[in-house]
């Protein structure tokens, strides 16, 4: 299956909380969109990774994805070596995706910058021809280069390059988050509190969400930084 727009994630749920929004317009606009979790977040102090399985199954309904996977690298340990690398070329190739979204360039989670390194590295590999990947079937894949490559803004703020503008679909955006309820605040769940499952957090991405709108004049939004710079046709496709 060919996509418009494939989303890659260090962990299941960072796309929710970083592009969740983006994905969701561009699919209620006719486009095919879909997630590859390179880990299964198997470190997290909530949760299990079944548990986080089936809570991206839960998000991806939400998100009206094509299709979601997960690389099964490990979490924490994963770099931009020959394994990896491959790993995430041949998940290109078999997607061929016009655009792909990554990870933040740099954040608080080290893991973040460390899956915008991989992706960004095998988007350039999987336009390589001497690369040789296989699809299931064993069949040699075709070499394949996305478009466009953009880096998703995180926990960290980074001055964005673009803004998509979320407000019409914000509550659903946060649907998609709230499908990972093992990850955020609930105060039944005894389980240790973290970073992200404090009261404060969730406001905080509210927050950042209307701190990007206000860049464009909109309620909601959600930035992007880029690799190179950005090309139009016509100045009116601009807001």
């Amino acid at each position: 299956m060919k996509l418009d727009i494939l989303a890659f994630a260090s962990h299941p749920d960072d796309v929710e909380l970083g592009c969740s929004g983006t994905l969701i317009a561009h699919a209620l606009a006719g486009k095919k969109t879909g997630v590859a979790d390179i880990t299964a977040g198997e470190l997290g102090t909530r949760g299990t990774p079944e548990i986080r399985a089936q809570e991206a199954d839960a998000a991806t309904e939400i998100l009206g994805l094509q299709v979601r996977v997960n690389l099964g690298l490990p979490d924490g340990f994963f770099r931009s070596d020959r394994e990896s690398l491959l790993a995430v070329v041949q998940v290109i190739r078999t997607y061929q995706p016009e655009i792909v979204l990554m990870n933040a360039i740099h954040d608080r989670h080290p893991d973040h910058g460390r899956g915008s390194d991989l992706v960004s590295e095998a988007c350039f590999l999987a336009g390589l021809k001497q690369i040789k990947t296989q699809q299931e079937a064993g069949e040699e894949q075709m070499a394949w280069r996305p478009k466009n490559v953009y880096h998703y803004i995180q926990d960290r703020y980074i001055e964005p390059d673009l803004v998509v503008d979320i407000t019409e679909i914000w509550e659903r955006k946060v649907e998609t988050i709230r499908a990972f309820k093992s990850q955020f605040f609930d105060s039944n769940n005894a389980t240790p509190n973290t970073y992200i499952s404090n009261p404060a957090f969730l406001p905080f991405i509210e927050a950042r969400a209307r701190e990007m709108g206000h860049k464009i004049g909109t309620t909601f939004g959600e930035g992007f930084t880029r690799e190179r710079h950005i090309g139009i046709r016509n100045l009116f496709d601009l807001i």
